[in-house]
């Protein structure tokens, strides 16, 4: 792609200093989002500065993490996952297994393989990098309770709730603490961990903690926000376990009504919606209202809900 710098005139392509400055543009095209183009930049970056800096450089590592960044971004996840496992052997040999640039490239890469829908590598990366953010810099950094809300999720995506429900609570204490109660971090954790306490059977536990997390969300985001209409669904769920199914009802037909506004019919969380409505309506003994909510979507007659809603 034409040289966008004004270094170029006076500095050879592969001066340390223009391919610094190249490898920075593509960082701001990457947050205008113009993708491709950052790819173009970081490729051409990357071939430079292996052959000049050599594959192992801090920097080329870099410029492959930022290059793994706008494959993701493009679509191309099987290219950014064998990029971002090249690097993390790189940084695993050369700064060792604790180093924190190290445990964020696991952390990365288990991104890619759960994109992929590998939840177990997912969750074996995810677990080193807790562990090595926990040994590192402890229960409450930032970085480690990102680490745990990775791996709560990989966790809950194997079916292991009981380990998930563990790291959830741990780590919603810590947000609250440290962050407050409606910072989006804690209401996304009281989020994920009211859906652990759901699989476990804790149905009233879940609908206290999914109640609590709707309010801030609609007070704080607002009624139509994706966040918040996911909340609403997870808390009919609650209500749907515990057998009041007339208010799981009135939530779900609510919820649909703002998610055909906002996202259309045929997004995932509109139809997975109009399932969880069809479940409640058919549990009150309207089968025939339930099968018009399925056919106003093209919805097979059999298709259930409700199911749980990340985030």
């Amino acid at each position: 792609m034409p040289w966008p710098f004004s270094r170029r005139p006076t500095l050879d392509a592969d001066h340390p200093d223009a391919l610094a400055e190249a490898h920075n543009h593509a960082v701001e095209l990457g947050a205008r989002g113009q993708h491709q183009q950052a790819r173009e930049l970081d490729e051409d970056t990357l071939d430079r500065r292996r052959r000049v800096l050599g594959p192992d450089h801090p920097h080329t590592l870099a410029t492959a993490n930022n290059l793994a960044a706008d494959l993701r971004e493009l679509g191309e996840l099987g290219q950014a996952r064998e990029l971002d496992e090249d690097t993390l052997d790189r940084r695993r040999r050369v700064l060792g297994d604790d180093h924190l640039g190290t445990l964020a490239n696991a952390s990365t890469l288990a991104g890619d393989y759960r994109a992929l829908g590998d939840f177990r590598k997912a969750r074996e990366l995810d677990e080193l990098a807790f562990l090595g953010r926990l040994r590192v810099l402890g229960g409450d950094d930032i970085q480690t309770l990102e680490s745990a809300h990775f791996l709560g999720t990989d966790l809950r995506a194997l079916g292991e709730f009981q380990r998930a429900r563990e790291l959830d609570e741990d780590s919603l204490a810590r947000r609250r603490r440290i962050l407050g109660d409606d910072h989006p971090d804690t209401l996304a954790n009281a989020h994920n961990l009211a859906i652990d306490l759901r699989e476990l059977g804790e149905h009233q536990r879940a609908r206290e903690l999914d109640e609590d997390t709707l309010a801030r969300r609609r007070r704080i985001l607002g009624d139509d926000h994706p966040k918040t209409l996911n909340s609403a669904n997870n808390l009919a769920a609650d209500l749907h376990a515990l057998g009041d199914h007339q208010r799981a009802r009135d939530i779900d037909r609510d919820t649909l009504d703002r998610r055909r506004r906002v996202l259309g019919d045929q997004h995932p969380g509109t139809l997975a919606n109009a399932r969880a409505l069809a479940e409640h309506l058919r549990a009150l003994g309207d089968p025939q209202a339930a099968a018009a909510v399925l056919a106003t979507f093209g919805l097979a007659p059999e298709a259930t809900g409700p199911s749980p809603n990340g985030g």
